[in-house]
């Protein structure tokens, strides 16, 4: 992609340039002049959120640079099979409407850390709140802005670290402005530009390579199918099946930074409603991200670099002008990302340890003064953390995202299954698996990600030492989709065997939620026909 920079004209950087002046300009107007309570409104948007808005807001802090550009990879390389972190999505967000919103809302909490203390008591809340700010700081800010780093870097001809630089002063500014209505404002312009280009895209590059029944003829029948025989190398079906759903609880249902905008919304009906139009974004996905891909290994086969998919279609295929709106909407696409996950960490800091443990008695100003700093300095750990991961070379960009969410998500999904769905877990189940836990999931998956089987495979240890090395390769030689599946029963059995053999586990505090109500039928009609949608979807791409 050492070209891309070259094929920009003029006016691609002119068109970037007015985008980013609109965005800030959009930030501005909601954060200085429109009216607002900023008691409120700096976390949850004074609980002022539509279903349109929570909708376009999780969908758009979930599209980010590995949705964009790895993706496109993937689709080049394998075709469509990573659509199902797209389309299998639909039954956690599910899970999210009916299951956790009710009692969230309920429970009437700004945090989940928050929920989970009034679940098992202030130690449980705790220690969640350092875990999701640890989790927020890698997976979500760390890794985005590596990967964003990459994107602007190319696109401006810019090192790592300016790149990285220039995209947090952007999203920084919307966070420490004005909070999550900020974001949710820019977010709906954003994703409907992001919409937009994304379909020209796919669009042109489906006309200049003959149309779909040319694609398909071009292409392997094992492109078309979203579930792969059990011995694939990338994502067999096996993988998909159980190591998913550990990853989509977690990530649709119990992370800060995705539920955070359905704890915004104005009412439950609005965030179930809002979440279900997530689902049908969530459709776009393939379309959008992962096709382009695949008519790229048509129209360009034998790229090098796979990772070059997606800008390769957009400096080749669209007109000058176009291409610079495309970079424009890549970069809002990060700030999306950036900024609503700045905001989480600003609101679980603030709520969840600031003021729950250290001053409780804190004026609105100094919640304020201290989100905003926790802001600033989340971003330049961040920045850090970001240009560290510029020297660790393993798995692709698509797979490290996936893998670093895959050996996050099982002590938070265990937690929050049981605590919800389980009246006897106890708090000493709930902390093992927060602390004990974590260090397990994480540890493994550090020897998964970072070190690398042929080398162990050049030492000659002894004894203890000759053990651990087989059991790293052995760590490596398994999918880590199916390496969080097995952490996450471990986790699991520990968890009950906890709570089952604790004397007062019939003593455990429960969370008022008041009383929980049932779906509407117009939510219900929604998800029933959504839920339709996804299963025929499904059933159209594995015959092949």
């Amino acid at each position: 992609m050492d070209n891309i920079y070259e094929q920009l004209k003029t006016l691609d950087f002119i068109i970037v340039g007015v985008y980013l002046l609109v965005l800030i300009g959009i930030g501005y107007w909601v954060s200085f002049i429109k009216a607002r309570d900023k008691e409120e409104n700096l976390f949850l948007a004074g609980h002022s959120l539509g279903w349109s808005s929570i909708g376009l807001t999780m969908w758009g802090t979930n599209v980010g640079p590995s949705m964009l550009i790895a993706s496109a990879s993937i689709g080049y390389t394998t075709g469509i099979v990573a659509g199902n972190f797209g389309w299998y999505a639909f039954v956690f967000i599910f899970l999210l409407a009916v299951v956790f919103a009710p009692r969230y809302l309920g429970a009437n909490v700004q945090t989940l850390p928050e929920f989970m203390g009034k679940r098992f008591g202030d130690s449980t809340r705790t220690i969640l709140a350092w875990y999701t700010l640890a989790t927020i700081l890698i997976s979500w800010l760390a890794l985005t802005l590596y990967a964003g780093g990459i994107l602007v870097g190319q696109i401006l001809n810019l090192p790592l670290w300016s790149s990285v630089l220039i995209l947090v002063v952007i999203a920084a500014f919307f966070t420490i402005a004005g909070g999550l209505k900020a974001i949710a404002y820019t977010n709906v312009f954003q994703m409907i530009l992001l919409i937009g280009v994304s379909l020209i895209l796919t669009v042109v590059g489906v006309i200049k390579a003959g149309g779909p029944l040319a694609i398909y003829e071009a292409t392997p029948g094992e492109y078309w199918n979203l579930l792969l025989p059990r011995n694939n190398a990338s994502y067999p079906w096996i993988a998909i099946i159980l190591g998913y759903p550990v990853m989509g609880v977690w990530f649709w249902c119990t992370d800060q930074s995705m539920v955070q905008s359905v704890l915004g919304a104005k009412n439950l009906k609005q965030g179930q409603l809002g979440a279900n139009f997530t689902g049908w974004l969530k459709i776009l996905d393939v379309a959008l991200f992962i096709i382009p891909g695949i008519t790229c290994f048509v129209l360009f086969p034998g790229l090098d670099n796979p990772d070059e998919a997606y800008m390769t279609m957009v400096t080749r295929l669209l007109p000058v002008g176009m291409v610079g709106m495309v970079m424009a909407v890549l970069i809002a696409a990060l700030v999306s990302t950036i900024d609503s996950a700045l905001n989480s960490l600003s609101t679980v800091f603030t709520m969840d340890i600031y003021i729950k443990k250290y001053k409780p008695e804190a004026s609105q100003k100094q919640i304020v003064g201290i989100g905003r700093m926790v802001t600033f300095f989340g971003a330049v750990v961040a920045i850090f953390l970001a240009i560290a991961f510029e020297r660790v070379n393993s798995l692709n960009l698509f797979d490290k995202f996936q893998a670093v969410l895959g050996f996050i998500a099982p002590p938070m999904s265990v937690v929050f299954l049981f605590g919800v769905l389980w009246k006897k877990t106890t708090s000493r189940a709930a902390n093992f698996t927060l602390s004990v836990g974590t260090i397990i999931s994480i540890g493994l998956g550090s020897a998964y990600i970072f070190v690398s089987p042929s080398f162990l495979e050049s030492l000659e240890p002894d004894g203890w030492l000759k053990v651990i090395q087989q059991f790293i390769i052995w760590l490596t030689s398994i999918h880590f989709l199916l390496l969080s599946f097995y952490i996450f029963v471990i986790l699991s059995v520990c968890a009950f065997a906890l709570s089952w053999f604790d004397p007062k586990a019939n003593e455990q505090k429960q969370v008022d939620y008041g009383t929980l109500p049932k779906p509407g039928k117009k939510v219900w009609l929604l998800w029933g026909a959504l839920i339709v949608v996804m299963l025929g979807l499904y059933i159209l791409f594995n015959g092949h």
